[in-house]
C-alpha cells in the first residue's frame, strides 16, 4: 500500500474539519495559493509553515506524519527507515532536504525526532523561517551551515547546536557533499 503524502493528509483532514483553503489562510497567516500548492503539488519549503497549517487546523505536525499505529517504545532500525517528505524551493526547483522521521508510529510524542539528508542544493536560496519551539541538531556527516539571526555558524561532524526557532534560522549544507543530522525539534501546544 503506498503511503499518502502529507498535502493529501492536510487536504483530506481539512475537508474532514469543513475548513476552506482561504479559512485555513486565513487562520494560518499563509497564502492561499501556498496551501493549494501544499495539497495539490506537494511542496514544502520548510517546517514552519507546515506548523502552521497543523496550528490553522487545530492539530499538531505530527497528525500529518503520523500512520495509526502507536507504539512504545518505538524502535525505528536504520534499514527500516523511510524518506517521509523531501523540501522543495518550488516546483520546478530541486530538493534540498530529505525528512525520514523516527517518531512516525508513537502517536503521543511531544516532539519531533528526524533525520535529514541536507542536499548541496540547499545553499542556494537562503531563506530564513522561524516558528514556536526548540530544536536540537546533531551533525552526523559532512558539513552544515546554520544562520541564526545575524550569526554564521559552521557545524561538523559531531559537533550539535541547540536553539529556540522562534528566532529566523536556515540550516543548508556547505560545499559539494550532502550532509546528515539528527534533529529533534520540540513544537509547544
Amino acid at each position: 500500500m503506498e503511503t499518502e503524502s502529507i498535502g493529501y493528509k492536510i487536504k483530506k483532514y481539512r475537508e474532514m474539519e469543513e475548513i476552506s483553503q482561504e479559512e485555513l489562510s486565513r487562520r494560518s497567516g499563509l497564502d492561499q495559493d501556498f496551501i493549494r500548492s501544499v495539497e495539490d503539488e506537494n511542496v514544502y519549503p520548510s517546517l514552519g509553515p507546515l506548523l502552521k497549517i497543523a496550528r490553522g487546523l487545530g492539530t499538531r505536525l505530527g497528525t500529518f506524519l503520523d500512520d495509526t499505529i502507536s507504539q512504545d517504545p518505538l524502535i525505528v532500525r536504520k534499514q527500516e527507515r523511510k524518506e517521509e517528505f523531501s523540501m522543495l524551493k518550488g516546483k520546478e526547483k530541486p530538493v534540498s532536504l530529505r525528512f525520514y522521521s523516527l517518531g512516525k508510529g508513537k502517536s503521543d510524542r511531544r516532539m519531533e525526532p528526524f533525520f535529514i539528508r541536507i542536499l548541496p542544493e540547499s545553499a542556494a536560496e537562503k531563506k530564513l523561517s522561524s516558528h514556536e519551539g526548540e530544536e536540537f541538531i546533531i551533525v552526523v556527516s559532512g558539513e552544515v551551515e546554520l544562520i541564526y539571526g545575524q550569526e554564521v555558524h559552521s557545524l561538523k561532524s559531531g559537533d550539535s547546536v541547540y536553539y529556540n526557532s522562534i528566532v529566523p534560522h536556515y540550516l543548508s549544507s556547505r560545499g559539494e557533499e550532502p550532509a546528515e543530522i539528527y534533529a529533534v525539534l520540540y513544537f509547544p501546544e
